[in-house]
């Protein structure tokens, strides 16, 4: 491909690796057929899954490169959904990765119109103490970019009501954690909701939750010192 103003040149690894997380969503049931998309910022616009096209379909030059400005590089047309990518990418200059998907538990819960409360601590893996659904707007429309982003503005992911799950993260790693992990809470929370309604932790728990998430993980290992040398 040859270079273009805003485009980055030396990007085959970010393509090859949204084609290897479109795969693993499709294999983990996450997506089925053509549903669901991907996207990553690059340059001054992003790399997005084509529209209509499954995982089994789409490798790497299949990608298209969209500029913030609405210029479109690439053989086939961007996801109808890419406006509401766009949108997060606006709101969220500190997100690079958006994942949408219409995983089973995630979407049953959102055809419920219901948001993922604090029934469990992980649900702070979404930056908040909920999971919020937004209102059911047209697939592809404004109305339903402005609902993504105003509910992103604050959290890592929200449903669609009626329609599926949108996760994100400041690496394609992180978006999908998030998406993962949003759909195995959906499903505990479908499963107790059979049962009775959830215990909820309350606010200050969750921000204990939350403050604790900032420092959570493995910190990289210094170098070992030297030994002493000896005398």
């Amino acid at each position: 491909m040859k270079a273009t103003p805003g485009v980055p040149s030396e990007d085959r690894g970010a393509r090859e690796a949204l084609v290897a997380a479109l795969e693993r969503l499709d294999a983990l049931g996450m997506n089925r057929g053509s549903t669901g998309n991907l996207s990553q910022r690059a340059g001054d616009g992003m790399w997005i899954t084509p529209t209509g096209m499954g995982a089994g379909e789409t490798g790497a030059d299949d990608l298209v490169w969209l500029g913030f400005d609405g210029s479109v590089r690439g053989s086939w047309r961007p996801s109808s959904e890419a406006p509401f990518h766009a949108a997060v990418y606006a709101a969220r200059p500190d997100l690079h990765a958006v994942v949408h998907c219409h995983s089973v538990h995630a979407t049953a819960l959102a055809c419920l119109r219901r948001e993922l409360p604090a029934f469990h601590y992980m649900v702070a893996v979404a930056g908040g103490d909920s999971v919020p659904c937004v209102p059911y707007h047209l697939f592809g429309s404004e109305a339903l970019s402005r609902a993504v982003a105003g509910a992103m503005r604050e959290r890592d992911a929200c449903l669609l009501a009626n329609h599926g799950l949108v996760a994100a993260g400041a690496t394609l790693a992180r978006a999908m954690k998030v998406a993962l992990e949003i759909e195995s809470l959906a499903e505990v929370y479908l499963k107790a909701l059979a049962v009775g309604e959830p215990a909820r932790l309350d606010a200050a728990q969750m921000a204990e939750v939350i403050e604790r998430f900032r420092h959570y993980g493995q910190p990289a290992r210094s170098p070992a010192a030297p030994p002493p040398a000896r005398a």
